[in-house]
């Protein structure tokens, strides 16, 4: 497992970067799938326990990271792993700071894009406006986390986003790797733990909603716009700037590194100077 995720992450460091922005594009659309299928499954969940209904909002999140492993796609947060190619010396630091870069760009394109696409449906006023409702009750309380919280709850997600990812190389058929995805995924949106990407697309659509929803819609969930008052701009990149740091320490130290030193540190003899 440990030489596989060294040479993937040789490999995804090698890419060129056109390819990398468009795969990651890709990605973040797909994270948004998911994000949307939760979405919709926890509208009206209130009625089932606290517990049951994050599990199953977790659950249907996961298939976002499915579409990213098995239809192939550049997802940032998973992307963390590639440290440990670079701790082996077979990637540049340059290199690996690129594509964390690219990819967080493309991710970010996806996710926005999927957003707009998604309110232009108005699909938010599904089930008497359950959906809309739904996602700005989730972006509000994203918005309205302190810097110190959604660190460490980034840090959290992302460890077991690449654990799943990690595992992964296990995995020998599509179905192994089904299975696998699911469980870690499930637990960090159960736990509500914050996932960058996956807040570009839950923020905006928030946001979205809240500017440009109809009056239809207001007085179909019984709310105003200014019920959400954490629902800003600025409260969005607020969030992304803890989260995505925190991403980037569970994902690269807590998983990459360590799994690094256990398995790949006596076997790395060939260093790249940078």
């Amino acid at each position: 497992m440990a030489v596989r995720a060294e040479q993937n992450g040789v490999r995804r460091a090698g890419m060129d970067a056109l390819t990398v922005l468009v795969l990651g594009v890709m990605a973040g659309a797909f994270i948004s799938f998911g994000a949307i299928f939760a979405t919709t499954v926890s509208a009206g969940a209130g009625a089932l326990p606290y517990g049951v209904g994050r599990l199953l909002t977790g659950v249907v999140f996961a298939s976002g990271l499915i579409m990213v492993v098995v239809a192939g796609a550049e997802l940032f947060t998973g992307n963390n792993l590639i440290v440990m190619a670079w701790a082996s010396g077979k990637v540049r630091t340059q290199s690996m700071l690129t594509n964390w870069l690219v990819v967080f760009i493309g991710n970010c394109v996806g996710a926005l894009g999927t957003a707009a696409l998604m309110f232009f449906t108005a699909q938010y006023t599904f089930g008497g406006g359950a959906v809309g409702l739904s996602a700005l009750v989730t972006a509000n309380s994203k918005a309205a986390l302190d810097f110190v919280p959604a660190l460490t709850l980034g840090i959290m997600c992302n460890a077991l986003v690449c654990i799943a990812v990690w595992m992964c190389f296990s995995a020998r058929t599509t179905v192994d790797r089904v299975v696998i995805i699911i469980p870690p995924i499930a637990a960090f949106v159960a736990a509500g733990f914050e996932h960058s990407i996956a807040n570009v697309y839950f923020i905006p659509m928030g946001l979205f909603i809240k500017a440009g929803a109809p009056d239809s819609f207001w007085k179909a969930v019984g709310r105003t716009a200014s019920d959400f008052p954490e629902l800003t701009w600025g409260n969005f990149l607020g969030n992304l700037l803890p989260v995505t740091i925190g991403n980037i320490i569970g994902g690269s130290v807590m998983i990459a590194a360590v799994y690094w030193f256990v398995y790949l540190r006596k076997a790395s003899t060939q260093v790249i100077s940078d």
